[in-house]
């Protein structure tokens, strides 16, 4: 069982990690995010070349590598978000009488270039991996990124929590883009769809067959998509989830003047 319970317990531990990492970066001073970025860009060169290395071999080593190499990726593309370098054309409200198709227009024009980066994302990695028979990293970004689009366009279309103390004042005019209601018709199918994703994967992981390799690259996997349907839930039931990352979201606190330190130095 050690071939489920410490790929399983790595990614735990990865996931909140980072997320409070990032959260803790994004809300110190804006004359930091240069610094922070610059520092994060040298992980994601070295990222990349591990990534490439660790391609070319199927032990449980190279899973654990493959693996944190495409969570560094996406956290540099989750930075660049979230400090204000890589966002949209738009930075402003939602105007208010947008509707419909139109409001959609104006919601991908607050996130075209971080969307486009995303892509160009996924590109590094297939092309720093192609033909090697490890793509455990690529399959890590590609479920992150399936699930944060599904997150996107379940907050997009109404959902009960929009998680909004998780954005910088830089970003607040990304509330205006946000729906408040209970649920949305796409949500039951988001979820029902990542959960039997998900169960399957977990079944090929505990098959007895399974080898090491392949045991610890289908638990890493099918940990990450039950965190992102937990993190769905998340969306619609009363349960602050923000409690999760509260040493993250400490940098963010009122100062002795009232105002966050994000704000005063005012964009994820």
């Amino acid at each position: 069982m050690s071939s489920i319970a410490y790929p399983v317990a790595f990614t735990l531990f990865l996931w909140w990690f980072s997320t409070g990492a990032i959260l803790y970066l994004d809300g110190l001073p804006r004359h930091t995010f240069r610094w922070s970025l610059l520092a994060a860009t040298g992980v994601l060169a070295g990222a990349l070349v591990c990534l490439a290395q660790a391609s070319a071999e199927t032990t449980a080593t190279s899973a654990y590598a493959a693996f944190t190499c495409g969570i560094l990726v996406w956290g540099w593309l989750e930075m660049s978000f979230l400090m204000g370098f890589i966002t949209g054309p738009r930075r402003t409200p939602c105007p208010p009488a947008s509707r419909g198709l139109l409001r959609m227009r104006h919601a991908i024009e607050a996130i075209l270039y971080h969307e486009l980066a995303l892509i160009g994302g996924a590109v590094l990695i297939a092309t720093s991996t192609w033909g090697n028979p490890n793509q455990l990293g690529l399959w890590t970004y590609a479920v992150l990124w399936i699930l944060r689009t599904s997150a996107k366009l379940n907050v997009f279309l109404g959902v009960r929590n929009l998680s909004e103390e998780f954005l910088p004042d830089h970003l607040r005019y990304l509330q205006t883009y946000f729906t408040r209601k209970p649920m949305n018709l796409l949500f039951p199918v988001s979820v029902t769809v990542a959960t039997i994703a998900a169960i399957r994967l977990w079944q090929a992981a505990l098959a007895p067959g399974a080898g090491e390799f392949d045991a610890a690259a289908l638990s890493f996997v099918a940990t990450l998509l039950t965190l992102a349907v937990l993190e769905h839930w998340f969306l619609v039931v009363p349960i602050p989830a923000n409690l999760l990352w509260q040493w993250g979201l400490a940098s963010r606190k009122p100062d002795v003047t009232g105002s966050t330190r994000s704000g005063a130095a005012s964009l994820s």
